[in-house]
């Protein structure tokens, strides 16, 4: 028999069964119910069975999981209830992930390794923008040029902006309506944060699946308090680390316990206005992503929020109470309690509105795939911390985590944005280098017009002078000479 997770005690006690626990599942749940705890009870469980864990802490709670937990009446009272004998506080090897790099190591990845596929969807594209996005990419691809971090994207739509003439030539029309478009798109993106999601050095996947010396698994904690105020942002990490571990994972079948368990939680963030390619993406990812070892576990309030061809998939359930006031949370009501192996002892759309704290209905996957009857279970309760770790202690964990150093200097390596600012610069130098040397020219042949016509002018006003003189000299002469013979006449007179 494989190894299980205890999560509580109904009129059966309730576990998860490791070896299906890569089926995937869903826990909801109206807010302050009880989704963080059996979240966090679920991680636990998964650490100490050598599973790594990564998960999204929304609100600050789990990172508690960090520190021990601390003696509470209520907190035994209820590991007694449900008979843990065995009920101890404990801490666990938790490393502090914050795409922000505020409250953890950065987490980054690049345009390249996000891909124009991906980035078209999340940005939502249309069919002619996320053509000229693929060009862009074929471009960088061509010419040996990085697309690492946004400023590399904009400078490459930049400069196809400024060829579209040639580039439509070669591979269609390129309009700069659509490149401004994606322009748009990605400043949308970058004023959430998106210029520290994207560069180097990129996030390895292997040092999410980190097991400590004792055999535990790593629980890795996304700080989001912050990122979950920019919800495309937080959904496009969340879906590109889904495809990552997709893409890059080996088939593993169904191994005795997952590789890998991923919690996302406020999915409905994934869903929300998505179009329908994207939920395909997504369900496709969910659907195949359990052959590579991968477990994925959607935390949201409503089981509405997630598409029915994605919470179809989702073998193992723990569902808190829902409130049935309006005629949408009646709704959802009557969907969680269809979702259920019916249990002839409960009526559960009843049951559903009538938990308390602590409570839940749970149906997990038996041994050969089969949902087991729903069950009214309490769960049970964490042995770490409930509630946030302080600054002191956050600052510690990061000081002795087994990834310090590697991710928190950002590298910033020549790539499209350098090599295309430096044609540009080359470009920009050739054009004043060809301008002045044309102005110089010009200059010259000026120059030589003015010589020319000033040549002419100097002849006609030497010939005027020469003109003058002689008029002058006969003018002279012929005084000189009615002077000389008046003399003459004169003197003969006398």
């Amino acid at each position: 028999m494989s190894q299980q997770l205890f999560l509580g005690r109904g009129a059966i006690d309730q576990h998860l069964s490791l070896k299906l626990a890569n089926r995937h599942g869903l826990i909801a749940g109206a807010t302050g119910t009880g989704k963080t705890v059996s979240l966090q009870i679920l991680a636990e469980g998964f650490s100490e069975a050598g599973v790594p864990v990564f998960m999204a802490d929304v609100k600050g709670d789990l990172s508690g999981m960090s520190q021990a937990g601390v003696s509470k009446d209520f907190l035994e009272k209820r590991a007694a209830t449900i008979g843990l004998d065995d009920y101890k506080y404990s801490q666990y090897p938790v490393v502090f992930w914050d795409v922000f790099g505020e409250q953890g190591h950065p987490v980054r990845t690049t345009i390249s390794e996000m891909g124009p596929i991906l980035l078209s969807r999340q940005l939502g594209l249309n069919d002619t923008q996320e053509g000229v996005l693929t060009i862009a990419f074929r471009l960088a691809d061509e010419d040996g040029m990085l697309l690492l971090d946004l400023k590399d994207l904009r400078e490459m739509l930049a400069f196809m902006s400024e060829n579209t003439k040639d580039i439509s030539g070669r591979y269609g029309n390129v309009t700069t309506a659509s490149i401004g478009a994606i322009q748009r798109r990605l400043l949308t993106l970058e004023t959430q944060g998106g210029d520290k999601f994207f560069g180097e050095p990129a996030l390895r996947l292997q040092d999410l699946m980190r097991t400590t010396y004792d055999g535990r698994g790593q629980v890795n904690i996304l700080a989001s308090d912050k990122l979950i105020r920019a919800p495309q942002l937080y959904a496009t990490f969340m879906l590109w680390l889904m495809s990552e571990l997709f893409e890059e994972l080996p088939e593993v079948g169904d191994p005795e316990k997952p590789k890998l368990v991923f919690f996302f939680d406020e999915a409905h963030l994934l869903f929300d206005d998505a179009p329908k390619h994207l939920v395909d993406r997504i369900a496709q990812v969910v659907k195949l992503i359990r052959s590579k070892g991968v477990g994925i576990y959607f935390v949201t309030q409503n089981p509405l929020d997630v598409p029915d061809e994605v919470l179809g998939q989702l073998g193992n359930r723990i569902q808190h109470a829902l409130r049935a006031f309006t005629p949408r949370d009646q709704k959802a009501v009557r969907v969680a309690a269809d979702t259920f192996r019916a249990n002839p002892n409960l009526k559960t759309a009843e049951v559903i509105t009538q938990l308390g704290v602590g409570e839940a209905l749970t149906s997990t996957l038996g041994e050969k795939g089969v949902p087991g009857i729903v069950e009214r279970t309490l769960i049970r309760p964490p042995s770490s911390r409930l509630g946030p770790a302080t600054p002191d202690e956050r600052k510690a964990t990061l000081a002795s985590s087994p990834v310090g150093g590697t991710y928190d200097t950002t590298i910033d390596r020549e790539s499209a944005y350098e090599i295309l600012q430096k044609r540009r610069a080359e470009l920009e130098a050739e054009r004043a280098k060809a301008e002045e040397a044309a102005t110089a020219e010009k200059e010259r042949k000026e120059r030589e017009k003015a010589e020319a016509r000033a040549r002419p002018k100097a002849s006609r006003r030497q010939g005027t002078t020469e003109a003058f003189i002689k008029s002058m000299v006969r003018q002279v002469g012929r005084t000189l000479g009615r002077e000389l013979i008046r003399g003459i006449l004169g003197s003969i007179k006398r």
